[in-house]
C-alpha cells in the first residue's frame, strides 16, 4: 500500500509499478463484476460503457500524475466507488440478482438507475482530472513531469479504446454481443498494460 510505504520511508517506483500494476489488472474484474452483479448483462451497450469508463478513468489518474508530479484523489473517487460496488455485491449475495430487475416508477429498472449512478460520478471524476490537465503540468512551459505535452498520453490509450469501441459496433460477427465478458477482460488486459507503461514513465520525477 502506498501510504504504508510512504510512512515506513520504503516507497520505491519498483513499489508503485507492483501496487498500480495489481490495480490496472483487478479494476478491469472489479467493473466486470459489478456489472454482472447487478445485471448489465441484460443491456450490453451500458455494460461497455460502464467498464471502459473505470479502466479510462484508472488510467486518467496516471495520467494527471504524469502532469503534475503527484497522485491526486478527489472528495468522491476511488473509496467511494469501492464501497459502493461492496454494497453492490451485498445486496445481490443477500436479495439475489434478479432484485435489479425490479422496476423503479415504472420508468427504468434498479439496474439502470445504479448505472446512471455510476455514470454521474465518472463524469464529476472526469471533470476534475480535466482541471489538472487545463492548468498545465509541472514541467517546463507547462509540460509533463519528463518535458512532453500533458496531451500525449491520450494517444496510447485511444489506440485500445477506439479499436475496441470499433469492433463492438461493427463486428458482423457480433463477437463483443456473443463473447461480452471474454471481450471486455481481453482489451481490458491491453488497456492496462498501457496504463502501467504511463506509471513508469513517471519515474522520470524519481530521477
Amino acid at each position: 500500500d502506498g501510504k504504508q510505504a510512504r510512512r515506513t520511508g520504503t516507497s520505491s517506483p519498483l513499489g508503485e509499478l507492483f501496487d498500480h500494476g495489481c490495480d490496472s489488472v483487478s479494476t478491469v474484474f472489479v467493473a466486470l463484476s459489478a456489472c454482472i452483479a447487478v445485471q448489465l448483462g441484460y443491456y450490453p451497450t451500458w455494460m461497455f460503457f460502464q467498464c471502459f469508463c473505470a479502466m479510462t478513468l484508472f488510467y486518467c489518474a496516471h495520467w494527471q500524475s504524469y502532469v503534475s508530479g503527484s497522485l491526486k484523489f478527489g472528495k468522491i473517487d476511488v473509496t467511494e466507488a469501492q464501497f459502493t460496488i461492496m454494497g453492490i455485491h451485498l445486496i445481490s449475495a443477500i436479495f439475489g440478482p434478479e432484485v435489479w430487475r425490479t422496476e423503479i416508477l415504472r420508468i427504468s429498472t434498479l439496474s439502470n438507475l445504479v448505472a446512471g449512478i455510476f455514470y454521474a460520478g465518472y463524469i464529476y471524476v472526469f471533470l476534475q482530472f480535466c482541471k489538472v490537465f487545463a492548468s498545465g503540468g509541472i514541467g517546463k512551459n507547462g509540460s509533463t513531469i519528463a518535458g512532453t505535452s500533458v496531451l500525449s498520453p491520450i494517444i496510447p490509450f485511444s489506440l485500445v479504446v477506439v479499436p475496441a469501441f470499433i469492433i463492438y459496433r461493427k463486428s458482423a460477427e457480433n463477437v463483443y454481443e456473443t463473447h461480452p465478458a471474454l471481450y471486455i477482460l481481453a482489451f481490458g488486459m491491453v488497456a492496462a498494460k498501457v496504463t502501467n507503461r504511463l506509471v513508469v514513465s513517471n519515474w522520470y520525477f524519481f530521477n
